[in-house]
């Protein structure tokens, strides 16, 4: 029988689907013609099925090797950043990298402040102080992870963290032999992996969370931008 067919149209149907068929102490619902019935019946053992159709596939995550050789490939990258500080606030500038062991902040005003990274050291340049910078050895911040000289994401108890959100895979590394000195989770989109962003966890658990903007890559970067000693130089003249 067609669904098309008029209800007015009796001749066809069983005598049990007729409308003079009384209705039955279940209501007007146990009245209803009864290709409807079995229709519902029909659809209610197909409903489970619905859970064994194919999913869209879930994107997958970059596999670490992959990053490794991302990472070790970058040489040069200038481009502009937004800092989401421990405390809320937010702070601009533009970063230079210079692998293996270089990296330079330059904050935009208000702030003006100065981080350089070299010769296996950090230093923090007040703005605000006359005072000699603040120094440390970089291999005490996680952010050494991704400037060292060889990459192996690999390494044994270095990643401790390795998911895929749908947008993006994020890692999560630290010292394998210092892991009191914290971590750090880098970002990387695919087609083609590139890193968007990086959040620094610190040994007292402040987070610090850097995003990239387009990055230039392979250009020349002048030694003098990553010099602790010149830069003191620069600032006491």
């Amino acid at each position: 029988m067609s669904f098309l067919q008029s209800p007015l149209d009796t001749r066809s149907l069983t005598p049990s689907a007729r409308p003079c068929e009384p209705i039955p102490p279940g209501g007007a619902s146990a009245a209803e013609p009864r290709y409807i019935r079995v229709m519902n019946r029909y659809f209610a053992f197909l409903a489970p099925l619905a859970f064994l159709l194919p999913l869209p596939a879930a994107a997958e995550k970059i596999p670490l090797a992959a990053l490794s050789d991302y990472l070790n490939g970058l040489t040069t990258v200038e481009s502009d950043f937004t800092q989401v500080n421990a405390d809320g606030t937010i702070s601009t500038g533009k970063i230079f990298i210079h692998r293996p062991g270089r990296v330079r902040f330059e904050y935009a005003p208000p702030d003006r402040s100065l981080v350089i990274a070299g010769s296996n050291n950090v230093a923090i340049f007040d703005a605000k102080s006359n005072q000699p910078p603040e120094q440390y050895p970089l291999k005490r911040t996680p952010l050494n992870l991704i400037l060292a000289a060889n990459i192996d994401l690999g390494r044994a108890k270095m990643v401790v963290g390795h998911s895929e959100d749908g947008t993006s895979t994020r890692v999560r590394a630290q010292d394998p032999e210092n892991p009191e000195y914290g971590t750090i989770e880098l970002v990387f989109t695919a087609d083609p992996v590139e890193l968007r962003q990086w959040v620094i966890t610190d040994d007292l658990g402040a987070q610090t969370t850097v995003i990239l903007g387009e990055m230039q890559k392979g250009g020349k970067l002048g030694g003098s931008l990553f010099n602790i000693s010149a830069e003191i130089e620069k600032r006491q003249n």
